[in-house]
């Protein structure tokens, strides 16, 4: 979520709409914004305190002292502001909602396309291995892949876990990574692992022992 998704005047609204149900300091309204926002929008303090102060100046909020910190606190007056524009704020946050609604499943789209990618790729190789004549003398079993097909399979993982690591790190960088990623990223994983475990077979002792 981009800070654009604020129109003129709409974050100043947002966080006297936050400020009506409590008083905060400024990192406390930060980390509700961000909690709101489903974690895809956490405002710096470069924005946040420049209007706080621009509140206190038109009589909205006042501040105190608590401890080391300044406490913001509504007033009357930015009351019946809220409340005169109590339809803007549930319109602001409808589409917030909207927003992070769409997101998250850009975000999810992203990593089922990639783990399907990653799924056909594997079984193409599966395909053409499987294709190949049987070596002069060998059996009728699962056929061995040539060492060019490990090395492929090598740079095809690691290509994957670069792209997508790159994705992740990104979206989280802007605090755009909603909470179903993770959940969604284990479970295709895990599905891949099990697909590919079965086409390799039962773990060779060596691997047995390097888990020791």
């Amino acid at each position: 979520m981009r800070a654009s998704v604020f129109g003129h005047g709409q974050l100043r609204l947002y966080l006297l709409g936050l400020l009506a149900g409590r008083p905060m300091h400024g990192y406390e309204l930060i980390q509700e914004l961000s909690d709101r926002f489903g974690g895809t929008y956490a405002p710096s303090a470069g924005t946040v305190y420049p209007r706080l102060a621009r509140l206190q100046e038109e009589g909205l909020v006042v501040a105190r002292s608590d401890g080391r910190r300044t406490v913001h606190e509504i007033t009357e007056a930015g009351r019946a502001l809220v409340d005169e524009r109590r339809d803007d704020l549930d319109r602001l946050q409808h589409e917030v909602d909207e927003s992070v609604r769409r997101m998250a499943t850009d975000v999810r789209a992203s990593v089922d396309d990639a783990m399907r990618s990653l799924r056909a790729d594997l079984a193409a190789s599966t395909a053409a291995a499987r294709a190949r004549p049987n070596r002069p003398g060998g059996s009728d079993g699962p056929r061995a892949a040539p060492p060019r097909d490990a090395q492929e399979a090598d740079e095809l993982l690691t290509a994957f876990r670069h792209d997508l690591r790159a994705r992740i790190r990104t979206a989280a960088a802007r605090g755009a990574l909603p909470a179903e990623v993770l959940p969604a990223l284990r479970e295709h994983l895990e599905a891949t692992r099990a697909s590919v475990d079965a086409l390799l077979g039962p773990r060779t002792d060596q691997a047995s022992s390097d888990g020791a």
